[in-house]
């Protein structure tokens, strides 16, 4: 059966964008293989592939898919939405096929053959957000869900894109433009009825509840980030500190090859796990040491650069090797890393506690007070019975302040800057309030901290930056 090419591939797209198409679902195997298409031709495209000369917008048709001379390509669903009651805001059509590699390629080569033309990575997103389909927080969390790496992240991405987040973002820019009224009608009114409006009081109320709010809204995007993105872990030592022991606790399987042999680990070794809830990219390396060994020195020079890359720094120790030698584990910390990390960053690890004997764990509690004096923790683990495992899981969340709500919502870098940035610019809306009576400057600050805190949702966004985020997306999105 041929199907003529309708009357609408003659003629310019009426949007000035080419129709797009691309395959939605992984290539592979499967049940089901989904081709999406966007764009004025999108209608035309579909009666053309199956021979139909009409669909009902949101009704699923049984069709077969036919080459130019007749021949079944596949057969499947087609799911019609009509702008722009659709994802993009355009007509959109959905072709369900079987999930082969060679089907799905085939029917998308015809596809391009009836006119449309290949997706950019995230151009269906990039549409529905050019036609206030969605704003720019929802279409990151599209990406942000697909990717999740636990239920936490993605519950909170789908929270993002139905719009809670956009919603808190805009909830904000309306109290910072009704704050930049009163400002601004202050600077144009300066004597209205003798009342001094910059030095009432109320204005200065109002952008303290402003400031308020942003340091709340910055509090829950932090969690929001390391949801989404997780901490990268290093773990770092002496040969046979039990590194390789403790990334097998904390996976929950044998990742790491472990012996009595000093040295046994000779490369990074990575590993994705998720604990209470927070994603952790565990890197062991190599025992830090002085060594002829070639392939052993290659290990450790990676060793040291996964080290000055680490969001946390897990020193493990062997705690009867240091009662012996009588050396501090700060004193340990210091030597194996050439300074030592900040309190922050690190976090001291001593295996093998349960070899201790009643005097020898005295002894320790001891070194530990002295530890933590001094601003550092240190969690006691015995790799081999897993003791300690579950305190070294709460005290690293409690070091990064990982403790999110139960309705938290997914955060990217770019909106934690971008509230930083927003309040800084509040702060100096307030010292220019407060300080110096001075409101042009006042309002300055406040125009300043409304463009910041609108490139979140896209209200004021470079297209560099669109295209950067767009473009990380999957080519079907």
């Amino acid at each position: 059966m041929t199907q003529d090419i309708p009357d609408i591939f003659e003629k310019p797209e009426l949007s000035g964008l080419p129709t797009i198409s691309a395959v939605a679902t992984p290539l592979g195997r499967g049940g089901v293989g989904m081709i999406r298409l966007s764009g004025n031709r999108a209608y035309a495209i579909a009666c053309a592939l199956t021979g139909k000369s009409a669909f009902t917008p949101r009704m699923a048709s049984f069709c077969r898919f036919y080459q130019k001379d007749g021949t079944v390509v596949d057969e499947g669903l087609v799911l019609y939405f009509k702008g722009p009651n659709s994802f993009t805001g355009e007509d959109v059509v959905e072709l369900q096929g079987h999930g082969g590699v060679i089907l799905q390629n085939q029917l998308l080569a015809r596809v391009f053959e009836l006119g449309a033309k290949q997706a950019g990575a995230g151009e269906f997103s990039y549409r529905a957000f050019d036609n206030d389909k969605l704003d720019l927080v929802q279409a990151e969390a599209i990406a942000d869900a697909i990717d999740a790496t636990s239920a936490a992240a993605a519950s909170s991405a789908i929270r993002s894109l139905s719009g809670e987040f956009s919603q808190k973002i805009n909830q904000l820019l309306e109290q910072l433009i009704h704050l930049r009224l009163h400002v601004e009608a202050a600077i144009d009114f300066p004597d209205d009825e003798d009342v001094d409006f910059l030095s009432d009081g109320v204005i200065q109320a109002k952008l303290e509840q402003t400031q308020a709010k942003i340091q709340q809204v910055l509090a829950t995007a932090k969690q929001g980030q390391l949801l989404r993105d997780g901490i990268h872990v290093v773990l770092a030592g002496r040969p046979n500190a039990g590194k390789s022991s403790l990334l097998n606790r904390l996976a929950g399987q044998d990742r790491a090859i472990v012996t009595d042999v000093a040295g046994t680990t000779r490369d990074t070794l990575q590993e994705t796990v998720v604990l209470n809830g927070l994603t952790l990219h565990l890197t062991d390396t190599a025992g830090l040491r002085e060594t002829e060994d070639t392939v052993e020195r290659i290990g450790i020079e990676r060793a040291h650069t996964a080290i000055t890359q680490a969001d946390m720094l897990l020193m493990v120790y062997d705690v009867t090797r240091d009662l012996e030698e009588k050396t501090t584990p700060l004193q340990l910390a210091e030597q194996l890393f050439g300074e030592l990390p900040k309190p922050k960053r690190l976090l001291i690890i001593a295996n093998k506690s349960d070899l201790l004997s009643a005097n020898d764990s005295d002894m320790k509690s001891v070194s530990q007070m002295q530890i933590k004096d001094q601003g550092y923790e240190q969690v006691n683990v015995s790799c081999e019975t897993g003791t300690g495992i579950d305190e070294l899981v709460e005290t690293l969340c409690d070091k990064v302040g990982f403790h999110p709500p139960e309705n938290s919502l997914i955060a990217r870098t770019r909106h934690i800057d971008a509230l930083r940035r927003t309040a800084d610019y509040l702060a100096e809306a307030h010292d220019q309030l407060t300080v110096f009576q001075a409101g042009e400057l006042v309002a300055e600050s406040l125009r300043q901290a409304q463009i910041s805190l609108g490139e979140i949702t896209g209200e004021f966004s470079a297209d560099d930056l669109l295209g950067k985020i767009f473009g990380s997306f999957c080519i079907g999105k």
